[in-house]
């Protein structure tokens, strides 16, 4: 199939560049063929994040979208800000607050419930949207530019060979081909490494956030009201911190990030996050409430230091693919549509001279001199900062931030990836986490229960190995296994064989695409790939 654009995801940045697309055609009497391709069985079903929504963008891209009914229904009436220790907590008032740390203006929303009405208006353009229809293969001219993406073959058995389901990919073909597949993406990954996309620039670091959401007591429910906590359950040295929304229908979301580059190998994120409900300024929340979904996904946290070239010839990446999330304020929405918006900006001048395959070079120029660019750069050192400790990181934070309003003459640099970090298991203390009491603490399993995931049991496995030997014979013998711990699905399980020799048990029914295990496996032995199109978890309200 061919068309002039070909988007590779259906999140806020994808579905923000086939707007952007459709609706300079229609100003300039255009006609262009725009397509996105999504792997979530429906737009929507993978999205998930905190969300407190900045409209900024929003409202570039669509002036009207209160009238047009985008799900941005609860603003935000209220901002705490909490440190935690193990028995208490001390709220921080909100003049001392930095700007990154304020709400106003902002609104509580579901993300997944924003890019399905997203969905409709680019379909009401005239983008054709594929959901269930994972990209699997990058093509290429013969010149090496990018031409587009393969979907994968459907109906294949766990041994490789095709049922009496299967049905083979498909090619597509594009003039410009756009990569918002989110936080460390398949497709991306390979792209970073053809074309040396990350020269130059600081190694990218991610985290994990982990949420649910509730329904609680309606007589504890404040609508509007947002917090953020730093502290416990994380050591000082181990970069994170948590959220809770409240927005409408009685509904709250609850979550923990917590940064990758953590170094102990017994530290276990989802138990992590399981042990900060109990905390006392928390737990009431959820007494008497009901959790009602379950969902964890990688974040691009570097900031502008580690953002790699967006371009390289034939396509570009776009909104959590290159790293726009601002984790001082904890958002990424906004930063994801306004950098689909200046892809298609690009992309269609590009379209109307008559270019193909070449770089979009007015795009990442387009970047440089935006407020985008001018917000991420106040905020390049946050990350770096916090690594030094929550101590260092605060103080930091609030000179950067509140003294200096972002005029930051100094840039602090980091030299590692998140995967360098961990150290040996018997360097480290071990982590004893409290079982859980199916109210408040709930085990993995029933968290991916709740998250919808499915995969088809007899397809191949698309956690895949480059070397089988490595998880026993390395990530075992000097980390522990890691994988068992910083997976929140219990996909990697260590298990032992008839005779007694432990082997690595991968469940791949239960991945819910978070991409933890591609980032933060020590010898990067681990590649994700993409399972047949549909699969994975299907969230809902998230």
């Amino acid at each position: 199939m061919e068309y002039d654009v070909v988007v590779i995801g259906a999140g806020p940045a994808g579905l923000s560049t086939a707007i952007r697309l459709k609706q300079l055609a229609a100003e300039k009497g255009q006609e262009i063929g725009v397509c996105v391709l999504e792997k979530g069985g429906e737009v929507g079903a993978h999205i998930l994040s905190g969300a407190v929504i900045d409209p900024k963008a929003l409202t570039e891209l669509i002036p009207d979208w209160k009238e047009k009914g985008a799900p941005l229904n609860t603003a935000v009436t209220e901002d705490k800000f909490l440190f935690l220790s193990e028995t208490g907590a001390k709220a921080t008032p909100n003049w001392l607050l930095p700007p990154c740390f304020h709400n106003e203006g902002n609104y509580i929303a579901s993300l997944g419930n924003v890019v399905r009405w997203l969905g409709e208006q680019a379909e009401a353009l005239g983008v054709e949207i594929f959901p269930g229809f994972a990209a699997a293969e990058i093509l290429y001219t013969e010149d090496g530019a990018v031409r587009g993406v393969a979907t994968g073959d459907m109906g294949v058995g766990r041994d490789g060979q095709p049922t009496d389901q299967y049905q083979p990919g498909m090619e597509l073909h594009a003039r410009y081909t756009v990569f918002a597949e989110g936080s460390r993406g398949h497709l991306g990954r390979q792209l970073m490494e053809r074309f040396e996309l990350g020269a130059g620039k600081d190694p990218q670091t991610y985290g994990i956030g982990i949420k649910e959401l509730w329904e609680i007591d309606p007589a504890k429910h404040q609508p509007g009201l947002v917090i953020h906590t730093a502290g416990w359950p994380l050591e000082s040295d181990t970069y994170g911190g948590a959220f809770l929304y409240h927005f409408d229908d009685n509904k709250v979301a609850v979550g923990l990030i917590v940064g990758l580059d953590y170094s102990n190998p017994w530290l276990s994120p989802f138990d992590e996050f399981q042990r900060y409900k109990t905390h006392p300024s928390i737990r009431d929340t959820f007494t008497g409430g009901k959790r009602i979904s379950y969902g964890a996904r990688a974040i691009t946290a570097g900031g502008l230091l580690s953002i790699p070239k967006l371009v390289f010839p034939g396509g570009a990446l776009v909104g959590c693919e290159a790293g726009m999330l601002n984790a001082s304020r904890i958002k990424g929405s906004h930063a994801a549509i306004k950098s689909g918006m200046q892809a298609a900006e690009a992309a269609f001048d590009a379209l109307v001279a008559d270019r193909r395959h070449d770089e979009l070079s007015a795009y990442p120029a387009a970047f440089e001199a935006s407020w985008l660019h001018e917000e991420l750069n106040k905020a390049r050192n946050f990350k770096q900062w916090f690594k030094k400790g929550m101590a260092v990181g605060t103080l930091m934070t609030g000179i950067e931030q509140f003294v200096l309003r972002g005029n930051i003459p100094w840039t602090i640099h980091r030299t590692k990836a998140d995967h360098e970090c961990l150290k040996p298991a018997a360097d480290c203390p071990k982590i004893v986490y409290p079982k859980p009491d199916g109210k408040l603490t709930f085990d993995k399993l029933s968290s991916v229960f709740i998250s919808n995931t499915n995969h088809d049991e007899n397809e191949p496995v698309h956690l895949t190995l480059k070397d089988p030997s490595v998880p026993v014979d390395v990530n075992l013998a000097r980390y522990g296994g890691p994988e068992a711990r910083y997976c929140p699905a219990g996909v990697y399980e260590f298990v032992k064989t008839d005779e007694g020799k432990d082997r690595l048990q991968i469940n791949a029914q239960n991945c819910v695409h978070c991409k933890t295990c591609d980032i933060k496996d020590p010898t990067q032995n681990i590649v994700w790939v993409t399972p047949q199109g549909g699969e994975g978890p299907v969230y809902s309200g998230m």
